[in-house]
């Protein structure tokens, strides 16, 4: 029955990994090895976590700086354009330039090839947003450095 062309399989199975040693290490170690590389690699580029800044008075806003200042956001619902468009133009006369984006990894692409005047807004929810910076941020004349 059933069982026994099971069982036979199996055994035939066995036999063909028995024999063919080399291949079977081969198929253990592979996997372990792309495993352990991805470990170490994720190790070397840890991600960023930033800290909780207190609320403090930061005094005038110098617009000056924000010549071409792009602010790019994903998902793009109706909600988060609302709150863009608020941004954008009721604090500035000017207005500042908005992207919206349909997913975070090409919100990310496009903060690498404007590094130096983009920043990234990614809405978790209508209540809740992270930030995406590049490297560096520059405020006022001060360069801060990211850890």
């Amino acid at each position: 029955g059933v069982w026994r062309q099971t069982k036979a399989l199996l055994f035939k199975n066995c036999l063909i990994k028995c024999r063919t040693k080399k291949s079977s290490v081969q198929e253990v170690l592979f996997p372990l090895f792309f495993l352990f590389w991805l470990i170490l690699m994720s190790m070397m580029h840890p991600h960023r976590k930033y800290d909780e800044v207190a609320n403090t008075n930061l005094g005038t806003l110098d617009t000056s700086m924000l010549v071409n200042f792009v602010i790019g956001y994903t998902p793009p619902t109706r909600m988060a354009r609302e709150i863009m468009k608020k941004v954008a133009f009721d604090n500035f006369e000017d207005g500042i330039i908005t992207e919206e984006y349909l997913s975070e990894e090409e919100l990310q692409e496009a903060s690498a090839f404007k590094p130096s005047n983009f920043v990234g807004v990614v809405f978790n929810d209508a209540m809740s947003y992270q930030l995406r910076f590049p490297d560096s941020v520059a405020m006022s004349s001060i360069y801060m450095e990211s850890r």
